[in-house]
This record gives structure tokens, C-alpha cells and sequence, in this order.
């Protein structure tokens, strides 16, 4: 098995864990294709799509920076619309710190490699060590292959020319539809949604470029604000809610009371 050669010293239990996390990575690191193609087009240039993968390394995050500057946009609203979207990763780390328990350098690195993927695999796992398993080869495993990927994108975009004879300037907004199709599962989100999404669009004839996806997360703002008896007042489920539902019992030791 190829995990063998990888890690000799894994527990057969935690191979296939480590092997799925080594699949995702491959499968998300050629998503940084369409990134690296959509950075070029912003106008960036290999190394600086280069930076941002590594620094940054949060798919979401980079389409949403990379969208508004090509748009047209400033700077600030391209920041701003991007460190928005990266918020999860802090409501992630809440739940992955108590599940790791990482320490010294350890916390800082898993820090970094908090993500969408990683987080799912590892909180998906019925103990603690196919969790720190999960967690650290699908963190790492995506961050190689994303940043490898974003070179091959950039490289890609540059040999394409002019990105909308390709329909490139418009792959951006296809991303984020993907990235946010899968998320919603319930009325609540998915009126969220269409509001903000009608929001963008009476704001964007008449506002900066990059500034009506501002705009429209104050729908986000007041649906987060206003009750909602079928999903419960008890703060920890606002983690819980972007993670994978775990099932009864599963790391119950190490959940917040």
C-alpha cells in the first residue's frame, strides 16, 4: 500500500484515514488551478498568487480577493470582502484546538492549516488519534498540492491570453456558487442567500466595484441576529453548524459543556 511507504509506522486503523486525507489534497489542489488562472487575470503575477496561497491558503478566501480586483475593485474592499469570508476558519479553530490539543509550534502550524477539508476529515473520526491523523495529512496534503497547483494555474492563465475570450472573468463568480451551493441545507441559509444576493444586485449599478458583497453580508449580519428556535440558542452550535454532523458520542469528552 502506498501509505506503507509514506508512514510505516501509521496504525492500520488510521491508513485508510491518512489516505483519504492524501485524495482530498489531490483533488483540492487542482481546484488552485482555476485559481492561479484567475489571478492571472486579475493581473497578479506568479509570485504574488504564489504569496497568497501560501500566506493566505483559504480557497474562499483568495477567489473573493482575486474576484474583486478583477472587477475592478480597491484594494480595501478586495481585503475586507476576503478576511469576511475567512472568518469560519476562526469558528473551525474553536472546535479543532480541543480535538488536537496541539502545543508549542504544533498550534501554530495547525492554526495555518485550519480549513474547510482538514476540519471535515478530522472531526469526522471516531477517536483522537484517527483525528489528529485526518486533520494533519489532509491540512498537509492540501496545502502542498494548493500551492503547487496555483503555479500550474498561473502559468496556465498566462498562456490562455486575454481570459474572456475564455469566459475566465466570469469563472469567479462560478467559484463562489460552488463554494457556497453545498452550505445551503436549510431554509434559514438558503433565505439568506436570495436576500443577499438581491442586495448585490440593487446595490451594483450604483456602488464601487467590490463594495456590494459588502453590502450584501449585512443580510448575513441581521439573520445571525434573529432567533431561531430550530437550531437552539447553545453558542457552541455555531461551530458545530459548518462542521460535519458528528455522530452520538463521538468526542464527547472533548466537547464544551
Amino acid at each position: 500500500m502506498f501509505i506503507d511507504r509514506l508512514a510505516p509506522g501509521l496504525a492500520e486503523n488510521a491508513k485508510p484515514v491518512a489516505l483519504q486525507g492524501l485524495w482530498i489534497g489531490i483533488a483540492t489542489g487542482l481546484y488552485a488551478i482555476s485559481f492561479g488562472a484567475l489571478a492571472s487575470a486579475a493581473g497578479l503575477n506568479i509570485w504574488q498568487a504564489s504569496v497568497l496561497s501560501l500566506l493566505l491558503f483559504s480557497g474562499g478566501s483568495q477567489f473573493a480577493l482575486v474576484g474583486v480586483l478583477a472587477s475592478g475593485g480597491t484594494g480595501a474592499a478586495a481585503v475586507t470582502t476576503s478576511t469576511l469570508l475567512g472568518l469560519r476558519n476562526g469558528f473551525y479553530g474553536l472546535q479543532v484546538s480541543r480535538l488536537l490539543q496541539a502545543r508549542g509550534w504544533r498550534k501554530l502550524l495547525a492554526a495555518h492549516l485550519t480549513i474547510d477539508e482538514s476540519t471535515a476529515v478530522a472531526v469526522a473520526q471516531p477517536d483522537h488519534e484517527r483525528t489528529k491523523v485526518g486533520f494533519w495529512w489532509t491540512g498537509i496534503a492540501v496545502f502542498i498540492f494548493w500551492n503547487a497547483f496555483t503555479v500550474v494555474g498561473v502559468l496556465v492563465g498566462n498562456a490562455l491570453g486575454d481570459p474572456k475570450q475564455w469566459g475566465l472573468d466570469a469563472a469567479a463568480s462560478g467559484a463562489f456558487i460552488a463554494l457556497l451551493w453545498p452550505r445551503l441545507t436549510t431554509i434559514r441559509t438558503r433565505s439568506t442567500a436570495v436576500a443577499a444576493g438581491a442586495i448585490a444586485l440593487i446595490a451594483s449599478p450604483h456602488a464601487p466595484a467590490g463594495t456590494p458583497i459588502l453590502i450584501a453580508a449585512l443580510a448575513a449580519v441581521v439573520a445571525g441576529a434573529l432567533p431561531d428556535k430550530s437550531e437552539g440558542n447553545d453558542s457552541t452550535h455555531i461551530i458545530d453548524v459548518d462542521l460535519p454532523h458528528q455522530e452520538h458520542g463521538r468526542h464527547s469528552d472533548w466537547h464544551t459543556p
